[in-house]
């Protein structure tokens, strides 16, 4: 089953580009007051209040993420170069809760580029009672929007390994870089 305005597009970074972009990330600051380690570059999201305000900005995004947004942008899958990034590391065992990124927050696109362990992301569509997996492979690029972005949940179930196609894949460290445009009001 296809989700509306869901693409992913597997091999968008090479091997050598997701090494690169791994030890340009190791060698920065990571935040911990969360179950798994973050960075925020662009503007800072609020997970207490769920929101960002202009009190948020950080700053403009670094040149590693910036050198993205614009690619995002050029490749057709942002309308305009992402001005936020999360940096999220899920190592094996830890998860996401499925979720809707914050409608009143960002803009209609949400992409995620996956570096170092494959993983399965599920998304539900509650009202109708559907799921879908979908393999996330290291330097994959996720796009979503529509749907896909406002109606589909989307998680990641906290285990060790996942099931694709009959296959058990073991996941390893996985991070991922969530870009969107955020709406200030």
């Amino acid at each position: 089953m296809d989700i509306d305005g869901l693409t992913n597009l597997p091999g968008y970074l090479d091997a050598d580009a997701q090494r690169e972009l791994l030890a340009t990330i190791d060698a920065l600051p990571w935040r911990d007051d969360l179950r798994r380690r973050v960075q925020h570059y662009g503007y800072r999201y609020d997970y207490s209040r769920k929101r960002v305000d202009a009190d948020a900005f950080l700053g403009p995004l670094p040149a590693w993420a910036g050198a993205l947004a614009e690619r995002l942008h050029g490749d057709g899958h942002a309308p305009r170069p992402p001005d936020q990034v999360i940096v999220n590391e899920y190592q094996p065992g830890q998860g996401i809760a499925p979720h809707v990124d914050c409608v009143p927050c960002f803009a209609g696109t949400v992409l995620s580029v996956s570096l170092g362990s494959a993983c399965v992301m599920t998304y539900t569509l509650p009202k109708a009672a559907q799921r879908v997996d979908v393999l996330m492979e290291p330097g994959s690029l996720l796009v979503m929007r529509g749907p896909a972005r406002y109606d589909w949940r989307h998680g990641i179930a906290a285990r060790k390994t996942d099931r694709w196609q009959d296959t058990v894949i073991t996941r390893g460290r996985r991070v991922s870089l969530t870009f969107r445009t955020v709406l200030l009001s």
